[in-house]
């Protein structure tokens, strides 16, 4: 059995303690779109050399920012083939600004469980303190693994957001690049559904996908640079839903609803009919 649920839940899945510098984090930035006008002094911004703007999302990547292999589903009572899984949901709630360098801790359990029948819900949460002991970021991931489900576990709810009966207050448009997988992938990611297209088409799908997390983390910039001046620390906690897949090279169009201290936004693809690739995207402001 895939998962072993009296093991699995409640279990410290990892602790571990890592660095990252101000080039690691204008790597991550540009992975996620920044830069794309050289002449714009706000974007450049994200790519100083010593104090780069740090994305909230900067969080999904820091802890693993250097691995070089292709990433493992391997944890106490979890045992689940990489093919057979796909990023489900992910939060990150900041308590205070990232900075552009430094060591941090972070401890993940397994919090949740869901069991859909024929494929079951993984949820982690990751709590992320400073080398002083101060809590720097909160982070909470879903993963949605074929063939698991079956273990006996509860069903589990989910939280879906009441969007406005109207049109959106903003729509923006941002486009990806062909190679954007490719430079997103060395932020650590190496999982080669984006990178390998025999392994994509094993998986069903035409060519390598970009990362769920690079369409999150390109969606939260453009929202920050488009609608909150650029200022990343205006941004409490972001949270998504992975509602399909964007192939590198396609077009977002990014739909925002004000919302008194929250924006709330979708995300789909231009090129597909509005395909959707992001919902339940909310994001907090300060």
């Amino acid at each position: 059995m895939p998962i072993d649920p009296d093991v699995a839940l409640g279990a410290v899945v990892a602790k571990e303690t890592f660095s990252w510098s101000a080039s690691d984090v204008a790597l991550y930035n540009l992975a996620v779109g920044a830069g794309s006008d050289p002449l714009n002094a706000t974007a450049l911004e994200y790519l100083d050399d010593r104090r780069p703007k740090v994305l909230s999302s900067f969080a999904t990547v820091a802890a693993h920012f250097h691995e070089t292999e292709p990433p493992k589903v391997s944890k106490p009572g979890i045992e689940i083939d990489l093919g057979s899984v796909v990023h489900g949901a992910q939060e990150v709630q900041v308590h205070k600004p990232i900075p552009a360098m430094g060591t941090a801790t972070t401890t993940t359990t397994v919090v949740e469980l869901q069991d859909k029948g024929s494929a079951a819900v993984i949820i982690e949460e990751s709590v992320t303190v400073d080398d002083g002991g101060e809590p720097l970021w909160t982070a909470r991931s879903s993963i949605f693994c074929k063939g698991a489900g079956g273990f006996g576990g509860e069903r589990g709810t989910s939280d879906k957001v009441n969007y406005p009966d109207r049109e959106p207050d903003h729509v923006i448009e941002e486009k990806t690049l062909p190679q954007q997988a490719l430079l997103y992938r060395l932020c650590g990611d190496r999982n080669p559904l984006h990178s390998d297209p025999a392994f994509a088409e094993k998986a069903g799908f035409p060519r390598p996908i970009l990362h769920g997390l690079g369409t999150y983390g390109i969606v939260l910039r453009t929202v920050v640079d488009e609608l909150l001046g650029g200022d990343v620390d205006r941004v409490a906690s972001f949270g998504a839903k992975f509602a399909g897949v964007v192939f590198p090279g396609e077009t977002l169009r990014i739909k925002v609803w004000d919302d008194d201290s929250r924006l709330l936004i979708t995300a789909s693809v231009v090129e597909r009919d509005d395909s959707p690739a992001l919902g339940n995207v909310v994001l907090t402001k300060r």
